[in-house]
Parts: C-alpha cells; structure tokens; sequence
C-alpha cells in the first residue's frame, strides 16, 4: 500500500515543511523588526543625549 502512494505522502509532508518553514521566518521577521526599531530609538536617544551636553 505504501508503494502505490509514496508521491502523495512525499508531496504531502514537502507542503506541511514548506508551510512550517514560512510560518517560521514570518514570525521571527516580526520580532527581529521590533528588535531592529528599538535599538534605532535606543541610537537615537543616545546622539541626542550627546548633543545635548556638547
């Protein structure tokens, strides 16, 4: 039985990799934006910090 359905249960399990591997650069995208954001406000307020003392 399993001979006659290897392709199925071959593309079957590519597509749920495939979906997984999506959902996974998708959700660590989101955090590495908020991450990238706040290190931008953090350079921000530290040249501002400087420039207010010089």
């Amino acid at each position: 039985m399993l001979a006659k359905y290897w392709k199925k249960i071959g593309m079957l399990i590519l597509i749920i990799a495939c979906i997984f591997n999506i959902m996974w650069k998708l959700i660590n995208k989101l955090s590495l934006d908020t991450e990238m954001i706040s290190s931008a406000e953090y350079v921000y307020q530290e040249q501002k910090s400087e420039n207010n003392e010089k």
